[in-house]
């Protein structure tokens, strides 16, 4: 598994690099295990929202599980910040929008 500096996950939740289905889903392991960073659920399920998104079918699978341990208000937030993430210039596929 792929080791995050803090940089790394910045950029990422910017969208500032070329992230993937592999980020994304590493960035929802580290939100939902609490490895390098606080555990939130709500991050982890955005996080494996867009790996979902990219067709990894385990991030499909952990979501479900996350979602398992969050309020409906929660899961909420998490669609939301996972539309206004990529609204605000990433995308599923990790690519800044031009």
């Amino acid at each position: 598994m792929a080791r995050f500096e803090i940089s790394d996950h910045e950029k990422a939740a910017l969208g500032a690099t070329n992230a993937g289905a592999h980020t994304f889903f590493d960035l929802g392991m580290m939100y939902s295990t609490g490895r390098s960073v606080p555990i939130d659920y709500v991050t982890a399920h955005k996080w494996f929202n867009l790996a979902a998104m990219n067709g990894n079918k385990e991030a499909v699978r952990l979501r479900r599980e996350v979602a398992a341990e969050m309020t409906e208000a929660e899961i909420a937030a998490a669609q939301r910040a996972a539309r206004d993430w990529m609204r605000m210039g990433g995308s599923a596929t990790g690519r800044s929008a031009a």
